[in-house]
């Protein structure tokens, strides 16, 4: 980062080009998430009927692209929340 770039809290935000080449389950997680803002993994298997080790592993591929944003939450740190960010 040079020092004219401003620094931002804001999560790199990708496209829904980035999201076009990857698995079906990582579509489906996408549009869960476009449509219920903010969710946790438990949430995002039971919505998309998919098995938690799939919503895993579509997570992991949506956030290599930058197109999901997790933190933990403030209710139960063990727990991740997760949010689209595609522009």
């Amino acid at each position: 980062m040079s020092a004219t770039e401003p620094r931002t809290s804001e999560p790199p935000t990708g496209s829904w080009d980035d999201v076009r080449d990857l698995p079906p389950s990582a579509k489906l997680v996408a549009k869960v998430l476009e449509y219920n803002d903010t969710l946790t993994q438990s949430e995002l298997a039971e919505e998309t009927l998919l098995p938690p080790r799939t919503v895993r592993y579509a997570l992991n591929r949506l956030e290599e692209e930058n197109v999901v944003h997790s933190r933990f939450s403030f209710s139960d740190a063990r727990k991740r929340l997760y949010t689209l960010t595609v522009e």
